[in-house]
Order: structure tokens, then sequence, then C-alpha cells
């Protein structure tokens, strides 16, 4: 097919996504007016990007499916997967305040660290819901097992998460991985702080676990 090449290199911290969008009014206009059998395609990094996003996509069943039977391996138990998989989106609300705040796009690279990051918060709930299964199982009342696993189990768990955190402050100045780091740090320190908070709620609330009557004197 006869095509005309238009191509542009971009210098500084702008993001070949963000001049897309911001071209995409101009670039629509033009398409209007064009001849029957003429088209705008938008090629590059960008076409890329959208390529990769959907091979992605592709694979999200399997990824799910195999997340799913690790889990049930590990737990086993099916309420107990459901409560992990349920802490997973709490790290959107970490990514995309870090996103905003540093101004770095969601493109293919930050859906990737996002992916990973849903790995990091399922492994510190399953950490955590080990600690009390198995409190639970020595004979320690349930309640005191949600508070006492929680507390014993703070220190690690945030440890490890500052530990993730720090190692992608480098990565965070680089034009290519930036958005990546930052979607993990941002999600990742939320998402911690989040699940030491909701995972022990949701855990009580889910098995119907009840403050003992002589906490409450």
């Amino acid at each position: 097919m006869p095509t005309v090449t238009v191509r542009a290199n971009l210098y500084g911290h702008a993001q070949p996504a963000e001049v897309v969008k911001q071209l995409a009014p101009e670039i629509a206009r033009i398409q209007q007016t064009l001849p029957l059998g003429y088209h705008v395609v938008v090629g590059g990094s960008v076409e890329e990007s959208a390529k990769g996003g959907a091979s992605v996509a592709a694979g999200v069943p399997l990824f799910f499916l195999v997340v799913l039977t690790v889990l049930m391996l590990q737990l086993q138990n099916f309420s107990r997967t459901v409560m992990v998989v349920l802490t997973a989106p709490l790290g959107i609300i970490g990514v995309t305040m870090a996103l905003l705040l540093f101004g770095k796009p969601f493109g293919f690279v930050a859906m990737l660290g996002t992916i990973a990051l849903s790995g990091m918060i399922m492994r510190n709930s399953v950490i955590l819901i080990d600690q009390i299964d198995q409190d639970e199982k020595a004979g320690i009342p349930s309640w005191q097992a949600i508070v006492g696993s929680t507390v014993r189990r703070f220190r690690p768990i945030i440890l490890t998460a500052a530990a993730a955190i720090l190692a992608m402050i480098p990565l965070s100045r680089s034009a290519f991985f930036g958005p990546m780091a930052v979607a993990i740090m941002g999600g990742l320190f939320v998402a911690t702080l989040l699940t030491l908070l909701f995972l022990p709620a949701l855990y009580a609330a889910w098995y119907r676990v009840k403050l003992p009557e002589d906490a409450t004197r």
C-alpha cells in the first residue's frame, strides 16, 4: 500500500503517548478531510505499546488461572483464597496517586508494573493469613490470632515492602521504566498499609469473629 510516513523525535520528558493524545484532535480533523480510501495510522512506540497491551490482555485469563491455582495449593481454602485476591486491587489507589503526583503516563510499562504489583500485594496477604491460620491451629482464640498475627507480621511485611520501594528509586528516573517504577512504588506503599488494616478486618467479618467479652471490660 503506498504510504507517506511522518517521523519525529521527542526530547525532554515528554512521552509519545502524551504527544499522540495532544495531536489526536488535529489528526482526526485531517482524517475527515481525506478522500475515500485514505486514512491516518499512528505508528512507532505507541503502536508497539498497543500491540504489547493486546498481548498482555490475551494472557490475563491464564495469569489469573495460575495465580488462583497457586493460592489454592498454598492456602487449601477457597474463602481465604478469595480474601487474598480481594486485596490485589488495593494497589490501584497508590498507583493512581503516584502517577498523578509525578506526572507519569499509564502506558505499557506502567501496566506491567501494576500486574507485578498485584503479586507483591497478594504475597503479603498470604503471609498474614497463613500466620493467622497457624495461630488458630495452635489453639489461640480467633480474635487474638488475628490481632497477634498482624502485630507479629507487621515488621516483616513493612521491611520487605520498603526494600522493594527503595529498589525502584533508581528506575524512577528512567524515561522508559520510570512509569513502571513509580506505579510499583506508590501502589506498594499504599497497598501495604491498607492490607495491614483491611485484611484483618475482612478476616474477622468473613468468619464473624467477635471481640471477647473480657476484652471490653
